[in-house]
């Protein structure tokens, strides 16, 4: 089974990447290949709108046509057995190279079909999993609406890929230094307590998210 993870963070030791890499190694466990791809490494834009993915007979068809460093990347989903997903929440949605990675990823396997006709044209069924992050409490999230765009993320991924589930880690710990930040809504100890408190036991649902994955 081969599994293509993707980092939505510029961070590449912080909470997403350490949920990612608790649940490949969850992945590992069910005996999963897993390739780990920093989206902020790449050089990439959204999608253009250009259509070459719906044209009828191009070579293009079902695929983005656009010519980047996604565009491997893209090739490797093709052949994927599964896909895991890590963003932060920045700003009431996933960062901005997630968003313009699932434009890239989504829409050329999107199709506008009537209701009661197949929505994709990937050509297999594959389970996906996200993982975010945020440093918002999980009653904060509710308030605001993130868990809509949350579920829009997951509706949309399940349409395309045939099954998703989300996984979301709230509360957590966002600087190395509170004090030398403009901020005076979270007290670093309380932030701290939470952390030890519960990103072990966020860590064990990325495992266990990676688990359910590679068993298909």
């Amino acid at each position: 089974m081969k599994v293509v993870a993707f980092n939505g963070s510029p961070r590449k030791t912080w909470n997403t990447a350490q949920l990612l890499e608790k649940a490949m190694e969850g992945l590992a466990s069910g005996g999963a290949e897993t390739t780990l791809v920093h989206l902020y490494d790449l050089d990439f834009k959204g999608c253009k709108s250009c259509f070459g993915c719906k044209l009828k007979g191009a070579k293009s068809y079902g695929k983005c046509a656009i010519q980047d460093d996604l565009t491997p990347v893209l090739a490797q989903v093709m052949q994927a057995d599964a896909l895991l997903l890590g963003s932060p929440v920045y700003f009431w949605g996933v960062t901005g190279e997630m968003k313009s990675f699932l434009e890239r990823l989504l829409f050329p396997h999107y199709r506008y079909a009537r209701e009661g006709a197949a929505p994709s044209l990937f050509p297999r069924a594959i389970p996906t999993g996200f993982i975010y992050t945020m440093g918002a409490p999980e009653a904060r999230m509710k308030e605001c609406g993130y868990d809509q765009a949350i579920a829009l993320n997951q509706m949309f991924l399940a349409k395309v890929f045939g099954r998703s589930e989300a996984m979301v880690s709230c509360d957590t710990y966002q600087f190395e230094d509170y004090a030398r930040i403009d901020q005076d809504r979270y007290d670093e100890a309380v932030k701290a307590a939470q952390r030890d408190r519960q990103f072990p036991l966020d860590c064990r649902k990325a495992f266990e998210l990676g688990a359910r994955l590679a068993a298909g």
